[in-house]
């Protein structure tokens, strides 16, 4: 067996690509008939979570099998736990504010519009990211300590994604936080302890991937840089900061807290 199948890989490129296309226009029929588009941000888990499954099946006999299930595992508990979550905290909320003005500045039909710049974005988006994990299934080398520490790095982040979310939650449903800045608990490290969190989960799948030999470092190193710049400099921080740029608080709580990676707070900003 040679070390990295290449037209298997090859071949399981076009399954994920058809399986996150299949989610998206699922979601984006549920999207129409509910006349709500937020749900692709609860498909979004769930499209990871089938490209991993996907591709464990179609990899049988191709990879190490204990490497198959850990980043299959890895990779829906994650997904699963991401979609679970967005699912509760928009239930009973109308349009998210940022689908409502991206789809304002559409010309013509709206729902094409969404389905172009949201649904099938999206779907493209998964198929990148998710390289880590299909080219993880197709390393015949056995497990060593590198996708042990990649494994640590993944559960990193989903500490501080599931633990940041629910102190957002907490906080929120507080009638007396009303208005102000959450900088309780992981959130006076971070101003983003999720988005930190989804960070170092795609850095230890891609490690992950990398314990399978140089070849599956290669072709997916572009993943967790992707996602990087979409968390940092995209969709993700830079927007979220430009959303609560004159709050009451806000200034000072950017002057003492980390902007990214998490660190003890200043104490003389």
């Amino acid at each position: 067996m040679s070390p990295f199948d290449w037209g298997m890989f090859a071949a399981g490129l076009g399954w994920a690509a058809a399986t996150a296309l299949a989610v998206m226009l699922g979601t984006f029929a549920l999207g129409l008939n509910l006349g709500l588009h937020r749900v692709v941000d609860v498909a979004w888990g769930v499209a990871f979570a089938a490209v991993a499954v996907v591709a464990f099946g179609l990899s049988e006999g191709q990879g190490d099998p204990g490497r198959r299930a850990l980043v299959t595992g890895l990779t829906v508990v994650w997904g699963l736990r991401l979609a679970v979550h967005i699912a509760r905290r928009g239930s009973g909320h109308g349009e998210d504010p940022r689908y409502e003005a991206m789809l304002a500045r559409a010309r013509g039909n709206r729902n094409l519009y969404a389905l172009r710049m949201v649904y099938l974005l999206q779907g493209a988006l998964v198929w990148l990211v998710s390289l880590p994990v299909q080219a993880a299934q197709h390393t015949p080398r056995p497990l060593s300590a590198l996708a042990w520490a990649g494994t640590a790095v993944w559960a990193v982040g989903l500490f501080f994604e599931a633990v940041g979310d629910a102190q957002l939650a907490r906080f929120k449903a507080d009638p007396a936080n009303r208005g102000r800045v959450m900088d309780q608990g992981l959130w006076r490290l971070t101003r983003h302890p999720n988005y930190f969190g989804d960070f170092c989960v795609w850095w230890g799948l891609f490690l992950v991937a990398c314990d399978g030999g140089r070849q599956a470092a290669a072709v997916s190193v572009v993943s967790p840089v992707v996602m990087s710049v979409l968390l940092i400099d995209g969709s993700g921080k830079r927007l979220l900061e430009r959303h609560m740029a004159g709050r009451p608080g806000w200034d000072a709580y950017t002057a003492r807290t980390s902007a990214f990676f998490p660190r003890p707070p200043r104490r003389h900003p």
